[in-house]
C-alpha cells in the first residue's frame, strides 16, 4: 500500500505540472504573430464573412481567457478539441501518430542502454588503459554531437554513399504484412528493423554517451568499496564481484539519468522524425506549429509532458526493486 499511496501522491503532483505547462504554452501559440484561419485559407479567395465564421466554429472570436477556459473544461471531460487544420479530432491525430513515436523513443533506450552499460563496465575493469580512453572518446564525442546532425551523417554513409540502410519512412510491426507488401512476418519485422536502425542510433547516441560516463564512474567507485576490497581479499572471482557486488549498488543513478532523460529523448524524437520522415507526433507537433494550429499543438504539448511526467514516476519506483531501503514513507 506505502508504493501504491505514493503512485498516487505523485500523479497529484503531476496536476499543477501539467496544469502550468498547457497554461504557458496556450499563451505563447497565442502570442505568436499570424493568423490560423489566414494560414488555412492561404491561396484561396475567402470573404470576410467566411473568415468570421470559420473564427466562431473554432472560437477563436473569443478573449484568450474564455478559449482557454473552454479547452480546459474539454480536456476534464476528455476531449482534446479538434484541429483547425485538418478539421479532425485532436485525440485522433495523436492516436495515430504516437505509435512511432514510441517505438522510436523505445528503441533509441534499448540501443543506449545496450550498449552503455557494457561499455561502462568494461571502461571501468579496465581504467586507464586502451580500451577505457576509447570509451571516453566516444563518450565526449556522443555527448557533443546533436543528435540530427548524426542522423544527417548517418543517412549519408550508410544510405547515399553504401545503400545498405533506407534513409526515410519507417515500416510499423504492428500493422499486416500485407499493407506494406510483405509477404510474410518475417520479411516484415526485418524491413521494421532496418527501417529502424538509423534513426534509433540517431537518437540514442547522446543517451548512450551520457550512460556509459555515469556508468564507468559508479562502477570505479564500487570497485572501491571495503565489501569489494573484503571479497578480493576472500578470493571470491573478479567476475562474482563484478556481478553480485559491484554492478547493482551502480545502477541507481544510471536509473536517475534514463528517467530525466526522457524529456532529452522526447525532444530530439521531434528533430530525428524530421531528418528521417518518420510520421510521429514530434513531426506533427513542427506541422502544426507551422499552421498555428492552437489546439493541436496543445494537444501534443500535454501528451508529451504526460509521457514525462509517467516517465519520471516510474523511474522513482522502479529505486524499490534495486534498493531494498526505499520504502516510499513508510516506517517500521
Amino acid at each position: 500500500m506505502g508504493l501504491l499511496r505514493y503512485t498516487i501522491y505523485r500523479l497529484l503532483q503531476a496536476i499543477p505540472v501539467l496544469l502550468g505547462i498547457s497554461i504557458i504554452t496556450f499563451v505563447l501559440v497565442n502570442l505568436a504573430p499570424g493568423d490560423p484561419v489566414s494560414l488555412m485559407l492561404q491561396g484561396q479567395q475567402a470573404d470576410e464573412q467566411l473568415i468570421r465564421s470559420i473564427e466562431q466554429r473554432y472560437g477563436l472570436d473569443q478573449p484568450m481567457h474564455v478559449r482557454y477556459w473552454n479547452y480546459m473544461t474539454g480536456l476534464v471531460q476528455g476531449d482534446l478539441g479538434y484541429s483547425i487544420h485538418r478539421d479532425r479530432p485532436v485525440s485522433a491525430l495523436l492516436g495515430e501518430r504516437v505509435g512511432p513515436t514510441l517505438l522510436l523513443v523505445l528503441s533509441g533506450y534499448l540501443f543506449a542502454i545496450g550498449t552503455a552499460i557494457p561499455l561502462g563496465v568494461l571502461a571501468a575493469k579496465r581504467r586507464n588503459k586502451p580500451a577505457d580512453h576509447v570509451s571516453r572518446i566516444v563518450a565526449l564525442v556522443g555527448v557533443s554531437t546533436p543528435s540530427f546532425w548524426i542522423g544527417i551523417m548517418l543517412i549519408i554513409v550508410f544510405a547515399v554513399n553504401l545503400g545498405v540502410l533506407p534513409s526515410a519512412g519507417l515500416v510499423y510491426p504492428w500493422r499486416p504484412p500485407s499493407a506494406a507488401g510483405h509477404s510474410g512476418h518475417i520479411e516484415h519485422y526485418y524491413q521494421t528493423i532496418r527501417h529502424l536502425l538509423l534513426p534509433m542510433i540517431a537518437l540514442g547516441t547522446l543517451q548512450m554517451a551520457t550512460l556509459m560516463r555515469v556508468e564507468r564512474t559508479q562502477m570505479i567507485e564500487s570497485l572501491q568499496e571495503e565489501y569489494v576490497r573484503l571479497a578480493r581479499a576472500y578470493g571470491v572471482p573478479e567476475r562474482t564481484i563484478l556481478r553480485k557486488h559491484a554492478f547493482r549498488s551502480a545502477q541507481l543513478p544510471i536509473i536517475t539519468i534514463i528517467g530525466l532523460n526522457l524529456s532529452t529523448a522526447l525532444g530530439g524524437a521531434v528533430l530525428i522524425e524530421t531528418v528521417f520522415a518518420i510520421n510521429g507526433i514530434g513531426r506533427l507537433f513542427i506541422e502544426s506549429i507551422q499552421q498555428l494550429d492552437y489546439q493541436l499543438v496543445m494537444g501534443i504539448t500535454l501528451v508529451l509532458g504526460f509521457m514525462f511526467v509517467i516517465g519520471v514516476i516510474i523511474t522513482d519506483i522502479s529505486y524499490a526493486y534495486i534498493d531494498p531501503r526505499v520504502t516510499y514513507g513508510e516506517r517500521d
